[in-house]
C-alpha cells in the first residue's frame, strides 16, 4: 500500500491534506479496504464546527458503518456532495477523487499531533 508523502494521518484511518489555512479531508486506503465497498457517505453541514478528534460523519459499507473522526479543529467549508452519487469513489481513489470534505483550520499546533505516512504505516503494521 503506498501513502502519498504529502498527507498527514491519524489513528482513525483519516488522512488531510493542507494548502494554506484550508484541511481536505478523507479516508486512508487502508480504512476503505478493511471496510470494503463503500455504499453510503454522510457528511456534515458547511459551517459545521468539529473540535480535533470529534466524529464528524460516517460511512456505510455493505456490512458495517463506520464513524469518521476530524483531524484538527475547524469549520467545514465544504463537502464533496458528488460522493452522494458516487460513494465508491472513496474506495477507487479515497486520496484524490475520494476527498470528502474541506476544512477552515483554527489550530495548526494539532498538526504536530498526526502521524507522517511512515508513522502511519508503522502504524497499521503494529495493529
Amino acid at each position: 500500500m503506498k501513502l502519498p508523502e504529502n498527507l498527514k494521518y491519524s489513528r482513525e484511518h483519516t488522512w488531510i491534506k493542507i494548502t494554506n489555512s484550508i484541511g481536505i479531508v478523507g479516508i486512508t486506503d487502508f480504512a476503505q479496504q478493511e471496510l470494503g465497498e463503500i455504499v453510503y457517505v454522510d457528511l456534515p453541514n458547511v459551517g459545521d464546527e468539529f473540535d480535533q478528534n470529534e466524529v464528524f460523519g460516517s460511512v456505510e459499507a455493505l456490512k458495517t458503518v463506520s464513524d469518521l473522526f476530524i483531524l484538527i479543529k475547524g469549520e467545514v467549508t465544504e463537502i464533496h456532495e458528488t460522493l452522494n452519487d458516487t460513494p465508491k469513489a472513496v474506495n477507487d481513489t479515497p486520496y484524490s477523487d475520494g476527498w470528502m470534505i474541506k476544512i477552515k483550520i483554527d489550530n495548526t499546533e494539532e498538526l504536530n499531533t498526526l502521524l507522517s505516512a511512515e508513522e502511519y504505516q508503522n502504524f497499521i503494521e503494529k495493529n
